[in-house]
């Protein structure tokens, strides 16, 4: 492999983990840092694969969010705000997988412009992301055709979801945040601080450089 290849790495994620959107921001950060060095593919992971009823209380769900802001003090942490207003919290992680996985179809743009307002829907705008309704208005807001929005109970999309699912915990992935090389068979757990993904980046292409050929 070239020296000047990107580095790709795979990422396992899911939109209801706030750790998620952590490692995603200092992986936003490590590609705009090391433009044309790095790359992601990004896979869904499901920690809520079913409707889970007794989680939409709003009063409980209010007092657990508060916890994100502890993670807003971490390094590099995007913005989060407790859930506020009056709408339920979302009863599981499928239906923005789906939607998702759609985005990804379109390309590497689209896929990028619907993550980032998937999360700030979730973490910053108190927005139920297993509503159709709200996915449609976010898949808007991310500048996506409309006609485009996929459905929901498509069969394919789903399968891949899932797919993606069952090949993380193959890869030792029994949580989010999750990553690999593409070359690699083990992920590692967590979101890893911006330090370590630098260091990881730049070994990966020294020992590429060193390499005859």
């Amino acid at each position: 492999m070239s020296a000047d290849t990107p580095v790709r790495f795979v990422v396992y994620s899911d939109w209801l983990c706030p750790w998620c959107y952590l490692g995603a921001a200092r992986l936003w950060r490590l590609e705009a840092e090391h433009p044309g060095q790095v790359e992601f593919e990004w896979r869904s992971y499901l920690l809520r694969a079913r409707p889970e009823p007794l989680s939409r209380d709003p009063e409980k769900f209010r007092a657990y969010t508060r916890g994100w802001l502890r993670i807003a003090a971490e390094p590099d942490a995007p913005e989060f705000r407790a859930w506020s207003g009056d709408a339920a919290p979302p009863s599981h992680s499928l239906p923005a997988q789906i939607v998702s996985k759609a985005a990804v179809d379109l390309g590497d743009t689209a896929y990028r412009a619907l993550q980032q307002r998937m999360f700030a829907a979730y973490f910053t705008e108190s927005r139920d992301i297993s509503s159709e309704a709200v996915l449609r208005e976010i898949w808007q807001e991310a500048a996506l055709a409309a006609d485009s929005f996929p459905n929901l109970c498509d069969a394919d999309l789903i399968a891949r979801v899932h797919a993606d699912h069952e090949q993380a915990h193959e890869e030792g992935a029994t949580g989010v945040p999750a990553l690999r090389r593409a070359q690699d068979q083990h992920a590692i757990v967590g979101a890893l601080p911006y330090e370590t993904l630098t260091r990881w980046l730049r070994r990966t292409l020294e020992r590429r450089a060193d390499i005859p050929g």
